[in-house]
C-alpha cells in the first residue's frame, strides 16, 4: 500500500514538473512573438502618425491585401477569435499554425492605414495558436482546453503585461459564469513567463499609478454604482452595435471585396475630416489624453466606438480591447465632473468597466484596473466593474462566447 501510495506521489510530482516546464516554454515563446508584434505595431503608428495624410487615404486598398490573403491563405483562420473559441468548446480541434503570421501582418496593414482598432485579438489568438501546436506535440495529461486557456492567457499578458489579469480573463471568457480552473496553475506559470519575457526584451507597459484614497461612505457607493451602470451601458452598446454593424455590412455587401473597399473609402475621409487622424489606431493618444490632463472632447468616445465598430465591420484586423479602453477613459473624463470625483480615478474606473462589459468578464477586468492603475483602488474597481458586468451580459465582442446561468 505504501509503495502504490509513494508512486502515485512520484506521477503527480512529475505531472508537475512536466506542466511547469512546458508552461515556461510556453511563456517564453509567445512573450517573444508577442514583443515582435508589438513592437513593429508601435513602429508602424507612430509612422501613421507622421504621414496621416499619405497612409490614411490608402486603408481600402491595405483592406484589398487584407481579403486577399484570408481568401488566398487563411482556410479556418478566417474565423479569427471565434476559431478559438470553437476549440475551447470543443467544436473544433485544430488551430493552422498560418493563422498567426496572417493575424499579425493583416493587423499592422490595418494600423498602418488608419483603421481603427486594437491588438488583445491577435495575441490570444498567437498565444492560443502557440499552445495548441504544445498541445498537439507533447503529451502531457493535460486537456486541449487547459492548453488553450493557457496560451490565450500568456498571448494577453505579454502584450498588455498585467498577467494577473491575463490569468483571470482567459479564465472566465470562455464561458461567461464558468471558470476554468483546471487551466489556473499552466496559465499563471506561463503568464508571468510571457509578461517578463516581453518586457526584457522592450515591450513597453502601459502604467498609470492613481491614488484616490476616497472613504466607501454611501455616497460614494451610490456613485460607483451609478458609474457602474453608464460604463456598462457603454460597453453593451459597443458590443452590440458591432454584432449588428457586421451582419449589416455582410448583408449590404455579400463580396467581402467590395465591403472593405467602399466602407474602407468612407472611413479614409471620415478619419482625416476628424483630425487628421485622431480616431486612427489603437486611441491610446486618448487614453494618455484622458491621464496627462490634455483636451478631451465630449464626443471622442463617441466617436472612437464608432469608428472601431466600423473598421472591423467592414474586415480590418486587429482587436477591440485597446479601443474599449480609450472609449471608458475618455468617457470617465466627462463623467467626473458629473459625480464630482476625481478626473483620473474615474477615466482609469472607465478604462476597465467597459472593457469588463464588452467582453462580458468582470475578474479580469478589475484586475487590469489595479495592475495598470495600483491596487490601492481595488474597492472602486470591484464595485464598478461588478455592476457594469451584471447589467447586461447577452452582448458580448465575442460572438462565440457561451453563457451560463
Amino acid at each position: 500500500m505504501k509503495k502504490i501510495h509513494r508512486l502515485k506521489w512520484v506521477n503527480i510530482g512529475n505531472q508537475v514538473i512536466a506542466i511547469t516546464v512546458l508552461s515556461i516554454l510556453m511563456g517564453l515563446v509567445i512573450g517573444t512573438i508577442d514583443t515582435i508584434f508589438g513592437r513593429m505595431l508601435i513602429f508602424l503608428s507612430e509612422v501613421r502618425i507622421l504621414h496621416s495624410l499619405y497612409l490614411i487615404p490608402f486603408l481600402a486598398f491595405a483592406g484589398l491585401v487584407i481579403v486577399f490573403l484570408y481568401q488566398k491563405y487563411g482556410g479556418k483562420s478566417s474565423k479569427g477569435m471565434t476559431l478559438i473559441f470553437e476549440v475551447g468548446h470543443g467544436v473544433e480541434n485544430h488551430i493552422p499554425k498560418r493563422l498567426i503570421p496572417l493575424v499579425i501582418v493583416t493587423t499592422w496593414l490595418t494600423h498602418l492605414f488608419g483603421g481603427s482598432a486594437g491588438r488583445e485579438g491577435v495575441a490570444i489568438q498567437l498565444g492560443a495558436t502557440v499552445s495548441h501546436w504544445f498541445c498537439k506535440n507533447f503529451s502531457t495529461p493535460n486537456t486541449s482546453k487547459v492548453f488553450l486557456v493557457t496560451g490565450m492567457a500568456a498571448g494577453f499578458a505579454g502584450l498588455f503585461q498585467t498577467p494577473l489579469a491575463a490569468v483571470l480573463f482567459a479564465m472566465e471568457v470562455l464561458v461567461v459564469g464558468n471558470l476554468q480552473l483546471t487551466a489556473l496553475y499552466p496559465a499563471m506559470i506561463a503568464s508571468l513567463v510571457s509578461a517578463w519575457t516581453s518586457h526584457a526584451l522592450g515591450l513597453e507597459k502601459f502604467m498609470q499609478p492613481i491614488s484616490a484614497h476616497l472613504r466607501l461612505s454611501p455616497i460614494l457607493v451610490i456613485k460607483l454604482v451609478l458609474l457602474g451602470v453608464l460604463f456598462g451601458l457603454c460597453g453593451n452598446v459597443f458590443a452590440y452595435a458591432l454584432l449588428w454593424s457586421k451582419k449589416k455590412a455582410a448583408t449590404i455587401f455579400p463580396n467581402p471585396y467590395k465591403r472593405i473597399v467602399v466602407m474602407g473609402i468612407v472611413l479614409s475621409i471620415v478619419f482625416l475630416l476628424l483630425d487628421k487622424g485622431r480616431y486612427s489606431g489603437l486611441g491610446t493618444n486618448l487614453i494618455t489624453a484622458s491621464f496627462a490632463g490634455q483636451s478631451i472632447y465630449l464626443y471622442d468616445w463617441f466617436f472612437k466606438l464608432l469608428l472601431t465598430v466600423l473598421t472591423l465591420s467592414a474586415g480590418f484586423q486587429g482587436g477591440e480591447v485597446t479601443p474599449l479602453f480609450a472609449i471608458g477613459a475618455s468617457l470617465g473624463v466627462l463623467l467626473a465632473g458629473l459625480f464630482g470625483l476625481p478626473v483620473s480615478l474615474v477615466a482609469a474606473l472607465g478604462y476597465a468597466a467597459v472593457f469588463g462589459s464588452a467582453t462580458s468578464t468582470f475578474l479580469g477586468p478589475i484586475l487590469i484596473g489595479c495592475e495598470v492603475f495600483g491596487f490601492s483602488n481595488f474597492p472602486y474597481f470591484f464595485i464598478v466593474c461588478v455592476v457594469a458586468f451584471s447589467l447586461h451580459r447577452q452582448h458580448s465582442i465575442y460572438g462565440a462566447q457561451k453563457i451560463r446561468y
